[in-house]
């Protein structure tokens, strides 16, 4: 298939100015100079909040000041991932894109486009001088990927509109008007290693899982690295001696891990069997994510000896990890929703130390009776198991307004485009309106956005046709929003 035109320009010039910005989450300073610049450059109003949130004032164009204010929003931060034997610093080097059909790729990384590709259709607006519109307010936060940061520190009063519209949503034609709450789960169990004599050392890996988001992505049975590694230490543990010297697997807190290498000693009369039963085990994997998962890679080898954790610590870490819940707990059950995932769980990353071995896993419901609850059933494993946790604040769920009137002139606009509705849909995802609802609790909120896929994973993916779609869609609504 040809590749096609990267439409709108404007838009895609911008995304491509974005991409030369390291803008990791937590470290977001260059974007946020980029953003100030961009706005004096162009005489227009810009302030910054003690979080580091930026607001850029555009007055009406002539004609429309006695529209109301809209608010277009979008996080200028991204999830930072890559292939695993691909060199690359997400902190100095730029993310290199290449197309491929109607799709735009990143050479070996995450693309950015969640949510750097609503960054850019808001500096595309900024940018023209040939679009109808009321006063705009567009606002960029920081640190949404790992903590919702911005949205947390927002203050009433930063922002004056009553219309926001989220441009951070992954699938053209659906219009998003609710969101999942979330809490993060994470566990320390602390040890002091130990020296392992007359032991076989080896080292198993795996890699080349789809992963994704862990909640978008929650519900489509995709393999996780770290229960997948959890099972099989499991096993053998059921055998014979294991001592645990190294486990380390995933990076980001709302992605489904995508590799894993773990080492490990058992008794050199052991190894052969731990080879038979790797052998069966893996095949085993395969066949049970034979249509999510087709691209798995196994390793399984010697390796050097070295410090162990204590029996007891390695044993109580793995049933521990075997013992959670990871994946959908429960389904929407409204029937208009029954399709959607209402709580679920996701095992995101295991790293080891000389000292220390730290778990964090995400709870996501959109009923926070729930929320808590399933955040608590992951506490309880790892309090069994002895482990010190901790519980962020989390986030709230975005509860759906029926009376909204953007919704309504959303769907009245996407008809009138591309003679169809579109779908009105609430998300597992957490999204930034959430927090804004609380600070703003009038605010008549939106979220919408191109067609993504594989988001938090290095096969990230924007469809491009969408941009356009939605670009033209929010411009309609843009020049049409009345009070």
């Amino acid at each position: 298939m040809c590749n096609v035109e990267l439409k709108p320009h404007r838009v895609f010039e911008q995304f491509a100015k974005i991409n030369q910005i390291p803008r990791p989450s937590k470290h977001e300073e260059r974007m946020i100079e980029y953003l100030k610049e961009f706005a004096k450059e162009r005489g227009l109003q810009v302030k910054v909040d003690e979080t580091g949130n930026v607001l850029i004032s555009k007055p009406a164009t002539k004609g429309m000041e006695n529209k109301p204010t809209v608010i277009l929003q979008s996080h200028m931060d991204m999830v930072c991932d890559k292939l695993v034997d691909v060199e690359f610093d997400f902190h100095k080097d730029a993310i290199q894109t290449y197309v491929d059909g109607e799709w735009l790729h990143a050479k070996g990384t995450t693309l950015g486009a969640d949510d750097g590709i609503g960054v850019a259709i808001e500096l595309a607006i900024l940018d023209s001088d040939n679009i109808e519109h009321g006063p705009i307010e567009c606002l960029f936060t920081r640190d949404e990927e790992t903590g919702l940061t911005g949205a947390f520190g927002i203050q009433s009063g930063f922002m004056s509109g009553r219309y926001l519209i989220n441009l951070d949503s992954e699938d053209e034609g659906q219009i998003f008007v609710s969101c999942a709450g979330g809490i993060n789960t994470s566990a320390k169990f602390e040890f002091k290693r130990e020296e392992a004599s007359d032991y076989f050392f080896m080292e198993a890996s795996l890699k080349g899982l789809n992963g994704g988001h862990s909640g978008d992505d929650i519900n489509k049975k995709r393999a996780n690295a770290i229960k997948i590694m959890a099972r099989f230490l499991y096993l053998i543990q059921q055998k014979t001696d294991l001592r645990l010297a190294q486990w380390n697997s995933g990076k980001m807190h709302n992605a489904i891990p995508r590799d894993g290498k773990i080492i490990f000693a058992v008794p050199a009369d052991m190894k052969e069997e731990v080879k038979a039963t790797w052998n069966q085990f893996t095949a085993a994997v395969e066949d049970e994510y034979h249509v999510t998962d087709k691209g798995m890679v196994w390793a399984l080898g010697s390796t050097e000896a070295q410090p162990v954790l204590p029996t007891e610590i390695s044993r109580k870490l793995i049933m521990a990890i075997q013992a959670l819940h990871n994946g959908v707990m429960s389904m929407c059950q409204d029937e208009a929703l029954a399709w959607m995932v209402e709580t679920s769980s996701n095992v995101a990353v295991l790293q080891t130390s000389d000292t220390e071995a730290s778990v964090v896993t995400s709870q996501r419901s959109n009923v926070m009776s729930n929320l808590r609850n399933m955040a608590n059933t992951v506490k309880a494993t790892f309090e069994l198991a002895g482990a010190k946790v901790i519980q962020n604040d989390g986030y709230p769920a975005w509860k759906m307004n029926p009376e909204s009137k953007l919704t309504k002139i959303a769907v009245e606009e996407y008809r009138k485009l591309f003679g169809k509705d579109p779908k009105v849909l609430g998300i597992h995802a957490g999204l930034e309106c959430g927090l804004f609802s609380e600070k703003y609790p009038n605010l008549d909120m939106v979220s919408f956005g191109p067609t993504l896929r594989n988001v938090h994973t290095p096969d990230e993916a924007l469809h491009i046709p969408t941009v356009q779609k939605v670009w033209d869609h929010l411009l309609a609504i843009l020049k049409n929003i009345t009070e």
